[in-house]
């Protein structure tokens, strides 16, 4: 996968999120995991554009772990979603599924750009990351 399918995959993503979270707001606690996954869902895409155009090894590295925070948490969102039938209309597998795929792909593309610099395999230029070193 590239870098422009997994920006794609981050725009499915937060959409997917918006039209099965809609109808949460009916009371005070749907409305509060409804502003949560929305901020966490959304920002994930977000943080990968700027990790895309970062402006150094460390800079990647670090938008890199914020999409990773912002996924996690959007993951547990879902999660507590799920367990306490807020939708139970939705069946929320696909998503789950789906952020556990996009978890473990920025886990992986955290883990071998710091294997790279740590290890000086392919040293990457302080100059814009290229799209085979996104995954």
């Amino acid at each position: 996968m590239n870098a422009e399918e997994l920006a794609n995959r981050f725009v499915d993503f937060a959409a997917e999120i918006i039209r099965v979270c809609g109808t949460l707001c009916s009371d005070y606690t749907g409305k509060h995991i409804y502003g949560q996954i929305m901020r966490s869902s959304t920002s994930t895409g977000a943080n990968y554009e700027e990790a895309r155009g970062a402006e150094s090894k460390a800079d990647f590295i670090h938008k890199m772990q914020v999409v990773l925070k912002e996924i996690r948490e959007a993951r547990y969102w879902l999660i507590l979603i799920e367990k306490t039938k807020k939708l139970p209309e939705n069946n929320l597998s696909p998503l789950i599924n789906e952020v556990n795929e996009l978890v473990s792909i920025i886990t992986k593309s955290v883990k071998t750009v710091k294997s790279k610099i740590t290890n000086h395999q392919s040293p990457i230029s302080k100059s814009k990351i290229t799209q085979e070193q996104l995954c």
